[in-house]
């Protein structure tokens, strides 16, 4: 199975999923583009197609509508979009972080490519750090993603990383005003605007780490902690995947999931002896976060953190995170 991490690179501890080749800090921008493979380029070209006519000739006809994009370095097809498509290049990710990493105190901490260039990514920690109870720290990132096959608008993301177990969570306020920016392929991306929008949010991380302490002082009995895994597997929108296929011999679907988040949240899990998490309603969101970053089947490492951040996974945990909201109302 090919995997879908073409390259990436990080400072620091080897990330939570294991990938990357390892910089020393603080290398400029151009080393994080070669050893992340960012250092080419998004090309187009209009798209044609072959047919015959009545005498049986072969013709080469435009499809006007069209264009197909594909790599500079390799000249490998990417995807087929509208004219109208508004890509966003590999150059400018990393650029994104320039000014934030030198002025701002922001640390460039992994950036890559995923499926052979369709997606790309980088991620930089803000010095935003918080502690619960028990010595529970997490510290604060921001997330900059693209994609060029229609699967992803360009997108600034807030995530908290759980320092024992390297969980991430998407920052998602219960108001709906979690710190996320997203902007689509049919207008032109304005890094500066984006940041501009995001400046609002960074004051937003204080707020979303009292929801996390609210959650920490919130108790949850096993009855209520079966009722939230329940809520958060299986009720949900359709195209939330089933995380375990329901056989038509099992009167519950998910669970097998389902069974392995409580037997995490009941002690197995990273982090779910300390305080903060024992038997609270921050322990049930931690369990769900690392069930999907590190236990929920996947073909390899590349698949599950494409979708921890980007697919099936990050709605799991979103889902997670409001479920164990609503405890507090």
């Amino acid at each position: 199975m090919a995997h879908l991490v073409e390259s990436m690179a990080y400072v620091g501890d080897t990330p939570w999923h294991g990938l990357g080749n390892e910089l020393s800090p603080n290398q400029p921008l151009e080393v994080w583009a070669h050893e992340a493979g960012l250092d080419w380029r998004i090309e187009s070209s209009d798209v044609s197609f072959m047919a015959q006519n009545d005498q049986g000739h072969n013709l080469i006809l435009p499809f006007a509508e069209q264009k197909v994009l594909y790599r500079s370095d390799t000249l490998d097809p990417l995807s087929v979009v509208s004219q109208r498509y508004q890509e966003v290049q590999p150059e400018e990710i990393l650029e994104f972080y320039r000014d934030l990493t030198q002025n701002s105190h922001f640390e460039l901490e992994t950036a890559g490519v995923l499926k052979g260039g369709r997606k790309l990514w980088a991620l930089a920690r803000t010095g935003q750090s918080a502690r619960l109870k028990g010595g529970d720290v997490s510290h604060g990132y921001l997330l900059l993603a693209t994609a060029c096959d229609g699967t992803l608008a360009t997108t600034a993301q807030f995530t908290n990383i759980r320092v024992v177990c390297n969980n991430t969570l998407a920052v998602s306020l219960a108001d709906g005003s979690g710190g996320v920016v997203k902007v689509p392929h049919s207008t032109q991306f304005d890094a500066e605007k984006v940041k501009q929008q995001l400046g609002v949010s960074v004051n937003q991380w204080d707020q979303h780490i009292y929801e996390m302490k609210q959650l920490s002082e919130r108790r949850v009995t096993q009855a209520e902690a079966a009722n939230y895994l329940s809520r958060v597997f299986n009720d949900h929108d359709s195209d939330l995947i089933l995380f375990n296929r329901k056989k038509q011999n099992d009167p519950i679907p998910n669970a097998k999931a389902m069974d392995k988040v409580m037997k995490m949240f009941n002690g197995q899990g990273r982090g779910a002896d300390l305080d903060a998490a024992r038997d609270t309603a921050y322990g049930l969101l931690c369990s769900i976060t690392e069930f999907v970053d590190h236990e929920r089947r996947a073909m390899n490492t590349d698949n599950r953190l494409n979708s921890a951040w980007f697919g099936a996974g990050a709605k799991l945990k979103q889902k997670g995170l409001d479920e164990s909201l609503r405890m507090l109302a």
